[in-house]
């Protein structure tokens, strides 16, 4: 099929590629007639796979803040409807119109997705009948259609299709009906050229599938491009208006009114004119027996006529997928047109569609549309939805992701609906929840399914703050928003957040900092959201809080200092970002919060609070006030707070706070870890160590599992939602069940710690992380004493880092298990080998990736590295690094390890000599392998030696991308 589209139009996308006579209108007529209707589609996928080249060109561009001008926008927003749901729109748009006034079961059997009217109060059925006597007036040729952004003209052709329909069912001939169809009833209108020739070949197709002579008919279709009247021939303005003033006036007013329309599109409002008197003169100029130089751009305005008499009809039907595009990514001219214009729709193109399309239509008309989701929803919509109850919802599809199979990810969710231009706020409409339904073909297998649909009275969005479209949510649900009381009686709200203006100069993990400079004097902790996560927990980021740092927040245009009152006051915390759930959690006295963890001071009922915050039923009333992925402040005020079993709740709380934060508190990354798990099990086997913290765990677990069930039940019942689920998921839990490959490798971790006195096994938490050494805390395991720890792929040196982590198991577990505990290590571990050959082998492969992903690419321990050889590697202890460390590497370890290596090559240099012949090839491959090695560290001592020499000092406050970056050729590239 492809082929034939192609042979059929030569090349489909030519600028003349719809002229009379070419090649597509020879052969029009040669189309099998089975195969016309896959053409019109093929057309428009083929068009959205042209674009897409273009497409990815101009988002890449909008990562650099290049704004999409008005050539870009087609490409930018070109997406092709899947079939089954420009059906709905259709049928329920155009052919509700027509049944409703002409009943004709046999008829509307045709449509497959046509959704019968909910059923109605007595008044509003009244005011419906009403309706359908008008429609009952109406002839066939009397409906005008129009698909204002028709692309490729999928739309317009199923339009052509269902009126085909109306035409026979009210006894019209075949040939009259085709005529009148395309001479009456479509419209058309695209700002790309393009779309709109294959938006007329698909009516022309769509004519021809039903009258095979349609095209000796030269009958024109209404389906035109929007075209801007920047350059117009004011000398052709002139002869076109002949000195009627009547005409000049039209002509100047469409020539205004159509400037820069390229920019806009069928966003443009047009006066109306004496459309017959343009029309007129046009013939006029068309029949003259002798042309002027003038008469054919006077003749070239009717373009412009055309397209302003377009835009300035009302229509009975209004059936369109609108451009998607962020009107932040937009022109400066566009956004400010729409800023004037638009008000309420400022926010992004598809929202200003949904205003222009409603002021299009007639009264009583409807208007069926795909958009985004997030105008039932967010605050930024509110004055849309406000406008919005001026019209009457008459069903509406909620497909969340998926509905195009072509988008991959979860950020595009759309809805379709269908509006009739009419008050009636008492009417019941009818809603199909597709969101839980993942897959983009089973989208449309399961709108047949009862089970998903819903009927809801429209006027209940109303009592919603913010009006949102929540209609899958009980009756309680609404009626708490009377009973409870705003959140404001017992917290207060910032109303703005701290913003630093320069997170690389002023935030850093609490762990890359002088522990001893920590406080409210210097770095203060941060809450910055985080993953998702509950109770407590995510506070790793402190900010710079001197005086200095202060002022600068003040100052600066793009930062903002948190009012003093907010600072260091007790509260609840969150992720704006709410990608995979909302997570609360409370906010310690300590800390200061910024927006992307954005917080609330409670001066009342903290515990009750932020229990409701976590709990089913204010996931609920998120849900309903902002499905999308960014929990704003409004969501959080119009939660109604209904207080009972309060010290109930409160004491189930405190212990989930507790247990949480014990939780976040067993990993080494936290600022109130004491020590590793594993070593409170002390002489016995770390298997045995192991088990216990898993049975510890499983405990923890299970008891924060019951406690939430407990809250949830009792708030569900409070909230009168008693059928809320009460299932939670593993990563709803706060308590992470025992891992026995992350545990074991966050023991090595801790191990590593203690060999450079960062912990110790005679000290709880912190033993040294800046500050003054103190060597009397490393008694039972002493720390390393130069802090430097070789790591080879052998045992040459005494320090060496497999050497001193069989020590500490041995000093922590004893003698009598070592050999045990070191083969259940290497066991968790992974890896061929004896137990010391699988744990050398994680330090040289596997530990420091491991290492910058737990301290999130900003490690405290630095990886001097030679090279993919491992000709040399060793460790540092960043806090402890001196301006000498280097030279000390250098000489005390890469000398002696290039001894060693000139030892181990010169003897098996002479063992090879002496070997047998099978010997040699073992022998052989060994000294190649040393080979490289003493290359490899040959090179590598000159860098360190250019280093070494520089004496280079840091200061922990710069934090470890700038320090790390002073080493980067002698450090191990983090990824």
């Amino acid at each position: 099929m492809f082929q034939k589209i192609a042979d059929y139009t030569e090349l489909l996308f030519p600028d003349n590629l719809l002229r009379e006579g070419s090649v597509i209108w020879q052969m029009i007529e040669l189309i099998p007639e089975e195969d016309w209707k896959d053409t019109v589609q093929i057309i428009g996928w083929l068009y959205q796979y042209y674009n897409s080249e273009k497409k990815d060109e101009v988002f890449a561009a909008l990562k650099k803040n290049v704004k999409i001008t008005k050539e870009n926008i087609p490409a930018a927003t070109q997406l092709f409807t899947p079939d089954w749901i420009v059906r709905y729109m259709v049928e329920n748009s155009l052919g509700r119109l027509w049944v409703e006034g002409h009943p004709n079961e046999r008829l509307k059997s045709q449509w497959k997705y046509y959704l019968e009217e909910a059923e109605q109060e007595p008044d509003v059925q009244a005011q419906l009948a009403s309706i359908r006597e008008e429609y009952k007036a109406l002839r066939p040729e009397d409906i005008l259609c129009i698909d204002p952004c028709s692309g490729s003209g999928h739309i317009l052709a199923y339009m052509f299709d269902v009126l085909m329909q109306i035409y026979e069912a009210y006894g019209v001939d075949t040939r009259t009906a085709v005529a009148s169809i395309v001479e009456n009833n479509i419209y058309g209108l695209d700002i790309d050229d393009r779309a709109a020739q294959l938006a007329y070949f698909s009516v022309m197709m769509k004519a021809c599938q039903y009258d095979k002579r349609f095209l000796r008919r030269k009958i024109q279709p209404h389906v035109y491009a929007i075209v801007e009247s920047n350059h117009v021939d004011p000398f052709a303005v002139e002869y076109f208006c002949n000195g009627d003033d009547k005409l000049k006036a039209a002509m100047d007013t469409i020539i205004e009114e159509l400037h820069d329309a390229k920019e806009y599109g069928s966003i443009i409002t047009v006066s109306q004119q004496e459309w017959d008197a343009l029309h007129a003169r046009f013939d006029e100029i068309q029949n003259e027996s002798v042309m002027s130089i003038y008469s054919g751009a006077a003749l070239g305005l009717k373009a412009l006529v055309q397209v302003a008499e377009v835009l300035s009809q009302k229509y009975d039907v209004v059936v369109t997928n609108p451009p998607y595009m962020a009107l932040s990514n937009a022109c400066s001219k566009l956004s400010e047109y729409i800023k004037v214009n638009y008000p309420a729709c400022k926010t992004d193109m598809f929202a200003v569609f949904i205003e222009r399309c409603g002021n299009t239509l007639k009264k009583n008309g409807l208007y069926a549309m795909i958009t985004q989701h997030t105008w039932m929803f967010l605050g930024s919509y509110d004055k849309l939805r406000g406008i919005l109850q001026e019209k009457s919802l008459v069903n509406l599809l909620h497909f969340g992701i998926k509905a195009f199979a072509e988008i991959g990810n979860d950020v595009v969710q759309t809805c379709a609906f269908v509006f009739q231009n009419t008050i009636c706020s008492e009417r019941f409409a009818k809603f199909c929840r597709l969101v839980d339904v993942k897959d983009s073909e089973k989208k449309p297998i399961e709108f047949f399914n009862p089970a998903l649909y819903s009927i809801q009275c429209i006027r209940k969005f109303r009592v919603i703050p913010g009006g949102t479209y929540a209609y899958w949510v009980p009756d309680t649900f609404i009626d708490n928003f009377e009973k409870g009381k705003a959140i404001e009686n017992f917290a207060e709200f910032t109303g703005s957040q701290n913003i630093t203006g320069n997170n690389e100069k002023y935030l850093r993990f609490h762990w890359e900092v002088d522990v001893n400079k920590i406080g409210k004097d210097y770095w203060v902790f941060y809450a910055k959201g985080g993953d998702y996560r509950k109770y407590y927990g995510n506070l790793d980021i402190v900010v710079d809080w001197r005086d200095s740092a202060r002022n600068f927040y003040n100052m600066n245009k793009t930062s903002n200092l948190l009012n003093e009152y907010f600072w260091f006051r007790e509260g609840v915390t969150y992720s704006a970002v709410t990608s995979r759930g909302t997570g609360f959690r409370y906010l310690p006295p300590e800390c200061i919060f910024d927006k992307g963890g954005p917080s609330i001071v409670v001066n009342s009922n903290l515990s009750y609070l932020l229990a409701l915050l976590n709990s089913k039923v204010a996931e609920l009333y998120f849900q309903a006030l902002n499905p999308s992925i960014n929990l704003q402040v409004k969501d959080i005020k119009a939660l109604p707070i209904i207080i009972a079993d309060e010290s109930q709740i409160n004491g189930m709380t405190c212990e989930m706070v507790a247990l949480a934060k014990k939780d976040w508190d067993s990993f080494e990354t936290s600022f109130g870890f004491h020590q590793h798990p594993f070593i409170e099990c002390s002489r016995q086997t770390i298997q045995k160590a192991f088990e216990l913290w898993t049975e510890k765990q499983m405990e923890a677990f299970q008891k924060a599992l019951n406690n939430e069930k407990q809250i949830n039940s009792l708030l569900a019942a409070t909230y009168g939602l008693t059928n809320i689920s009460l299932s939670f998921e593993e990563r709803d839990i706060p308590v992470r069940k025992a891992n026995l490959e992350r545990d074991i490798r966050s023991f090595v971790s801790y191990a590593v710690g203690c060999m450079f006195g960062r912990y110790s096994l005679d000290v709880d938490g912190l033993a040294y992380a800046g500050g003054e050494w103190d060597e009397s805390k490393y008694i039972t395991f002493p720390a390393d004493a130069d802090n430097i720890i070789p790591v080879s792929d052998d045992e040459y040196f005494e320090d060496d880092i497999v050497a001193r982590f069989v020590k500490f198991v041995e000093v922590v577990y004893g003698t009598e298990t070592l050999q045990e505990n070191l083969k259940f290590i290497a066991e968790a571990l992974g890896g061929k080998g004896t137990p010391k050959e699988v744990i050398r082998n994680y330090f040289l492969n596997g530990f420091y990736a491991d290492h910058c992903k737990i301290y999130q690419k900003r490690p405290i321990y630095w990886l001097f590295d030679s090279g993919k050889k491992n000709g040399f590697k060793c460790l540092i202890y960043m806090h402890r690094y001196q301006p000498d460390t280097i030279a000390r590497i250098r000489t005390d370890y890469v000398h002696e390890q290039q001894a060693r290596y000139r030892t181990a090559i010169a003897d098996l240099e002479n063992r090879i000599a002496n070997a047998s012949a099978s010997e040699r090839v073992k022998l052989n491959k060994q000294l190649k392998k040393l080979n490289n090695q003493a290359a490899e560290i040959h090179e590598y001592e000159e860098k360190i030696h250019h280093l070494a020499d520089q004496m280079i000092s840091i200061d922990l406050d710069d934090g470890v991308k700038k320090n790390y970056a002073l080493f980067r050729d002698v450090l191990v590239k983090i990824k």
